[in-house]
């Protein structure tokens, strides 16, 4: 007969709970990171682009550096 008093589904299930929560909060930290890093060059890149076609119907720069951040947070997870 096994013993399952050691590792019981509870307990189990608790540590998927707390490693799945743990890994959310690692992108959630990475991308915040990535975000305020490309906001002055989506910053940039907006502008010139509203200067070059002389309106502001294009994405703002901070849809532009969420885009980004987007793209390339789950690439540094993925590795």
């Amino acid at each position: 007969m096994t013993d399952m008093s050691s590792n019981t589904p509870t307990e189990v299930v608790q540590a998927h709970a707390q490693k799945r929560r743990a890994e959310k909060t690692e992108f959630i930290v990475y991308f915040a990171i990535i975000f305020l890093a490309t906001l002055p060059l989506a910053t940039l890149t907006w502008a010139l682009a509203a200067i070059k076609s002389r309106s502001l119907t294009e994405k703002g720069p901070i849809a532009r550096a969420w885009t980004q951040a987007r793209i390339i947070t789950p690439m540094i997870f993925s590795a």
